[in-house]
């Protein structure tokens, strides 16, 4: 990290490059002083936003996931005869 002095082009676009990764897009927020402030944004599908807006799925799934980091599993079976196609 550090300063970076960047030039917009003739259309007053900045390309960010690498600085860039992986990030979709960046929401950004003007300050009194002027200053931008820019901050990644990560889109997700639509048909995933019920998760997010599922405050108590969501907890529970993040607690699965921080157990089985942990180690914490426990093999309850094969679930294949709760499914419509066996050859799971």
């Amino acid at each position: 990290m550090g300063l970076r002095i960047i030039r917009p082009d003739a259309k007053g676009r900045i390309t960010l490059g690498k600085l860039a990764g992986n990030v979709s897009s960046y929401t950004i927020t003007e300050m009194p002083d002027h200053r931008l402030i820019l901050e990644p944004y990560v889109e997700i599908p639509a048909r995933e936003k019920w998760l997010f807006d599922n405050k108590i799925t969501l907890a529970t799934i993040k607690k699965g996931l921080k157990q089985a980091a942990e180690g914490k599993l426990e093999n309850k079976g094969s679930f294949s005869e709760f499914t419509d196609n066996n050859s799971i």
